[in-house]
């Protein structure tokens, strides 16, 4: 039987504790935050690479006119504080007063405390808080503060928020809203696993939510200031041992993917169909990311493709040493690719294949690609415009010197490219498509039968049915 969930308090505002996962680039806008709001929960505004509209509300392309690669940066920001801004208006207008509107940011994206800044200035007593995750946000509470807004870190750890918390946090305890928990092995987008942990063999989210719980109490923090379980949310009755559990205190759920098949939702309709098809084990957990985070996505044939890339990979020396002792001979230009006769083997039948091109990567390999993605792989380096603060596919940096210093990785992608077309009518196929792990509950639950697509209103009050 399950119990049910209580009304909350947050921003001074009786909520459901249902968050809406705020998902990157236009996954998530003002239709689908201002309506779960409206429903009674807590939205999420995207604030990353967000649409702005012109006055005939058409989407505004987000084309980069500037020469060089800073300039176009500057051009990124201007876009993502214009279209930040009006789809936090848009929200609070359909919201109505009702439930309460936060803006998703990554810290890792490029700008990103500009555009903080400059989306909280225009926007005052419209957001209630600021979710960030993706690195290590220091700064967020600093900034929370002079707008007078909630914060809620986004970490999948009690160890990354206790350093958060003694490097920054404790200076302003009153407006931690939240910490958002995200499970590396289930949540979709980004993951936050670290180095100790084997991306192969999941952890229960349980004790690892009942450590930071623990951390939380011993540097003084209220049981009332919730953890927000991210990752894997799918029916409520399945967390019920978790809702008003002494030894977790206060659980608010967040749902990333299940929102995005909603009538609000933004997303296109080949995407949304896509979604319905999708099998357990369909969403990979992989490490493309030019961020050098682990992420998950849908094993579309782009994200296959990128799997290949890798694998047609060999390791090179600059000169004759141990077992590299022949010349690589296919995809090169020049004598000083020493590899083992083995891999020499390799490349030549991937070179017969139509591979013929064999690209540099910062470690010491070569990858063996056709003609036509090396062109599109130098293209999209040539295009960036500084969408992260660190990117190893082009290796921009969105600070001092502006490069990683890294040679760039041709065995990532463009994630701005890749984000903005699937968002806005590209073949979900041929791109990025992120989700969380539980998607292929559209397939089996039944409240989805019969090609159903629930408000989001319908969605808010199946999910506090415990389904």
């Amino acid at each position: 039987m399950f119990k049910g969930l209580k009304p909350i308090l947050y921003g001074g505002r009786e909520v459901w504790p249902l968050v809406e996962g705020g998902k990157g680039v236009s996954a998530t806008n003002h239709m689908s935050s201002g309506a779960w709001a409206a429903a009674g929960g807590i939205g999420t505004v995207s604030a990353v690479n967000a649409d702005s509209y012109d006055a005939e509300g058409k989407i505004v392309p987000q084309i980069y006119n500037a020469l060089t690669r800073k300039e176009r940066h500057e051009e990124l920001i201007e876009y993502a504080i214009a279209g930040a801004v009006e789809q936090v208006k848009r929200a609070h207008e359909i919201a109505g007063g009702k439930g309460a509107i936060n803006i998703n940011v990554l810290w890792e994206m490029g700008g990103a405390q500009q555009i903080l800044e400059g989306v909280l200035a225009q926007t005052k007593g419209m957001v209630a808080g600021v979710t960030c995750g993706a690195g290590m946000p220091y700064k967020l509470s600093e900034i929370a503060e002079r707008h007078n807004v909630l914060y809620l870190p986004i970490v999948s750890s009690g160890r990354a928020f206790r350093a958060l918390w003694k490097r920054a946090y404790h200076k302003v305890p009153q407006l931690l809203g939240a910490v958002v928990y995200e499970d590396p092995w289930l949540a979709g987008g980004h993951n936050g696993l670290s180095n100790a942990e084997d991306p192969l063999v999941p952890q229960d989210p349980y004790p690892r939510v009942k450590a930071l719980r623990d951390v939380m109490r011993a540097e003084g923090i209220a049981d009332s200031v919730p953890i927000v379980m991210a990752g894997g949310v799918w029916y409520l009755r399945d967390w019920d041992n978790w809702i008003e559990n002494p030894e977790l205190g206060q659980i608010v759920f967040q749902f990333g993917t299940r929102p995005l098949l909603t009538e609000e939702s933004p997303i296109p309709q080949a995407w949304k169909d896509r979604l319905r098809t999708l099998d357990d084990g369909d969403v990979l957990l992989h490490r493309f990311s030019p961020t050098g985070f682990y992420s998950s996505a849908v094993r579309t044939p782009f994200l296959r493709d990128l799997e290949a890339r890798s694998e047609r990979q060999i390791p090179y020396s600059k000169q004759e040493a141990g077992d590299h002792i022949v010349q690589l001979d296919v995809g090169v230009k020049g004598k000083n690719f020493w590899v083992t006769p083995h891999d020499r083997a390799r490349a030549r039948d991937w070179a017969a294949e139509g591979y013929t091109e064999a690209l540099k990567t910062p470690d010491n390999t070569v990858v063996f690609v056709t003609e036509e993605s090396k062109a599109t792989i130098r293209k999209d380096q040539t295009d960036c415009m500084g969408c992260l603060s660190h990117c190893g596919f082009s290796s921009w940096k969105d600070h001092d010197d502006y490069t990683t210093g890294y040679l760039a990785d041709p065995r990532s992608f463009c994630i701005q490219k890749t984000l903005q077309d699937i968002a806005h009518g590209g073949d979900p196929e041929d791109n990025l498509m992120f989700a969380g792990h539980a998607a292929f509950n559209f397939k089996t639950d039944p409240f989805y039968s019969n090609n159903f697509t629930p408000t989001v209103k319908e969605l808010v009050d199946r999910i506090l049915t415990g389904d």
